[in-house]
């Protein structure tokens, strides 16, 4: 088996995140913290990263995995052109944060983020590691780092035990967040697909169509 390589971002912030990047590039699965849990990564355009990474989640592809952007800008680069309006007035309130909007992907988009293959789930994380490596990367896919039905972990050693398969391990300590606030912004009104940590409610009135 491949030596495991373990970075302490809270020592080494600059050397976990050339780790990350490094890796990525490479096409591996990187155990990433968040502003809320620890997530599994890979690049969203690298079919190989992730079969890998749907694989050790242990996870069907009928479940998409959401990207991690590094900005609003980056995040409307992946939405339908028709829709960036409304990413844009959500997302420049509500991001960085722990909330992820799910809205048509942009056509010529390939991402192999599970299905439905039109949609992109899309967050700006609260997390400036996260943001410094999207941005150097392109747009990261995410999910939590858990087997499929299991409880979230909370610190990188757990996650290992958990997830043996994962070769690069980014380590900043316990993390305690809730997993973020998820809507469904494909259909009117928008829709609430999980409650978290900001209000829902509020989040899908902002995305009504205003009269006239």
């Amino acid at each position: 088996m491949t030596a495991r390589l373990h970075v302490d971002a809270l020592e080494d912030p600059d050397g976990a995140a050339d780790a990350a990047v490094e890796a990525l590039l490479a096409g591996e699965v990187v155990l990433l913290p968040t502003d809320t849990v620890y997530g599994l990564a890979a690049l969203p355009g690298d079919e190989r990263a992730m079969d890998e990474l749907f694989a050790v989640k242990g996870r069907s592809t009928a479940a998409p995995v959401a990207v991690l952007c590094t900005d609003v800008r980056q995040a409307a680069s992946l939405v339908a052109v028709q829709d960036e309006p409304a990413l844009r007035a959500v997302g420049e309130r509500w991001w960085p944060g722990p909330l992820t909007l799910v809205l048509p992907r942009r056509e010529g988009v390939e991402l192999h983020l599970g299905e439905p293959a039109a949609t992109v789930g899309l967050r700006v994380p609260d997390h400036p590691l996260v943001r410094a490596i999207a941005e150097r990367v392109g747009p990261v896919a995410a999910t939590s780092a858990n087997r499929h039905g299991e409880p979230t972990v909370v610190t990188a050693d757990e996650a290992i035990l958990a997830l043996p398969g994962v070769r690069v391990i980014i380590d900043e300590g316990a993390l305690e967040g809730r997993a973020s606030t998820v809507i469904d912004a494909t259909t009117q009104p928008w829709r609430v697909l999980r409650e978290g940590p900001l209000p829902a409610d509020e989040i899908v009135a902002a995305g009504q169509p205003r009269l006239l």
